[in-house]
């Protein structure tokens, strides 16, 4: 005789896994933004914003690339149950704090934005660190297969 246990996921673990979703989402879209930026909306751009979005060189956009892609499939990983959820999550956040910090160093970034500029990525990298946390959380439960 074979029995099977389920572990009931509370509403909350669904709530964050399609919030984690819809979130990385958009950050692809504001990924595709960028690299196909024309040059009607570079032209829109204040002096500084347009030397940075110049500056910046490629691999800070791979970087963009596999944090927001990396979180799509850490949210994909939530919703089904995979215990890889949390690598991608993981994988994701490196690649943020990659992305931030290669802004900051080799781009106008700080003479453009300042430290009012940093608000954001620090909100980037506290939703990326719950993220990540989170998944760690669930696996640890027994949520994650």
């Amino acid at each position: 005789m074979t029995t099977t246990t389920t572990v009931k996921r509370s509403t909350g673990y669904w709530i964050i896994a399609v919030f984690a979703l819809v979130w990385n989402l958009i950050g692809v879209a504001f990924w595709y933004m960028q690299v196909n930026m024309s040059s009607e909306q570079l032209a829109l751009m204040t002096a500084p914003q347009r030397q940075v979005y110049e500056g910046t060189p490629g691999w800070i956009n791979i970087a963009f690339a596999v944090a927001v892609f990396g979180g799509v499939l850490g949210a994909v990983g939530l919703l089904l149950k995979k215990r890889w959820a949390t690598t991608m999550f993981l994988l994701s956040l490196v690649a943020l704090l990659v992305q931030i910090i290669g802004a900051y160093v080799v781009t106008p970034a700080w003479a453009a934005y300042g430290a009012a500029g940093l608000a954001m990525p620090v909100v980037l990298v506290v939703i990326a660190l719950f993220l990540w946390w989170y998944s760690g959380k669930a696996k640890g439960r027994g949520w994650l297969s």
